[in-house]
């Protein structure tokens, strides 16, 4: 016989990711032995922001399911995209970016990333100072 591998079904789960937002378990090395890639619900909380980070080495696919959220991005934080349900975003590797949820719902969406560690490669960065004024101060809690 060779030997076969077997599929992984994770059920239920949270945790609060480093960069900001409440992610669902979801798959990664850790739920489901995946050795290429995570894939994970994020929930961002209604008035609320993430904390700028990159993704040392990984890409990232996001898909909106409800809500809207804005990207800042780049280098500095100074490209601007909102995204609304329905739009996708792709962010190269190494690219810094910080979700801000503006909208009066909760933000949910569909996060694929090439790192099976998923928070391991989460490099937390320093918010511009001239961004502070128009993002407001980090939401205790899922924000």
């Amino acid at each position: 016989m060779t030997n076969q591998k077997q599929c992984t079904v994770v059920r239920n789960g949270s945790y609060q990711g480093v960069q900001g937002g409440s992610f669902a378990t979801g798959i990664s090395a850790r739920s489901a032995g995946a050795l290429a890639l995570c894939l994970h619900q994020l929930v961002m909380a209604a008035g609320s922001r993430g904390r700028p980070h990159l993704h040392e080495g990984h890409e990232s696919a996001i898909f909106i399911q409800s809500g809207q959220v804005e990207v800042w991005h780049g280098p500095d934080l100074t490209e601007h995209v909102t995204l609304h349900a329905g739009d996708y975003i792709h962010i190269p590797a190494d690219t810094p970016h910080l979700p801000v949820n503006t909208g009066d719902q909760d933000m949910v969406c569909l996060v694929a990333r090439t790192d099976p560690q998923e928070q391991e490669g989460v490099r937390l960065l320093d918010l511009p100072a001239w961004l502070a004024t128009r993002v407001g101060p980090l939401t205790v809690g899922n924000g």
